[in-house]
């Protein structure tokens, strides 16, 4: 059963630091980024988008590279949640946790059509120290059309450079 989710509701992205916000599609500092935003849905995950004219492949269907792209970050975005969840602490609480992708499969199960809204799904797999698994799917008009998997794990801390919650 799914839970009530509002779109008002703050999104996983919208938890990350600043420092950490600027990622092409989810970081909520980048202004030509897609700014994806992950919600919980119950048990799920749950995005939309909506592709632009630009993002397309042939004539009246979504770039691939676009669709993996919406998997991988709401894959991470997810994995962040999932991560607090298994701590049990909440979303703004320190220090934060972000991911990134260490694996990320993608099956195009049917051509994406251009115009629709997509909703992008995702479920946790597994959490397991640093790493978390998320399983994702993309639909268009009430059809799977992707399916992925993203293997992700929390941020390196060389990678933190300049991030304020490292002190």
């Amino acid at each position: 059963m799914k839970g009530r989710l509002l779109m008002t509701d703050p999104a996983f992205q919208d938890y990350y630091p600043d420092a950490l916000s600027h990622c092409y599609g989810c970081g909520r500092l980048n202004d030509q980024g897609l700014q994806l935003k992950s919600r919980w849905d119950g048990a799920e995950s749950v995005a939309s988008f909506t592709p632009r004219p630009e993002h397309t492949a042939v004539p009246g269907y979504v770039y691939g590279g676009l669709l993996a792209s919406l998997i991988d970050c709401h894959g991470t975005g997810t994995a962040a949640a999932a991560g607090y969840r298994a701590e049990g602490r909440a979303m703004d609480s320190a220090p934060p946790l972000r991911y990134v992708t260490a694996a990320l499969q993608i099956n195009y199960l049917r051509p994406t059509p251009l115009g629709d809204a997509l909703e992008i799904r995702g479920r946790v797999k597994e959490v397991k120290g640093r790493k978390v698994v998320i399983e994702a799917w993309i639909v268009a008009g009430g059809e799977v059309c992707v399916r992925g998997e993203v293997v992700a794990v929390q941020l390196p801390e060389t990678m933190r450079l300049g991030d304020p919650a490292d002190g």
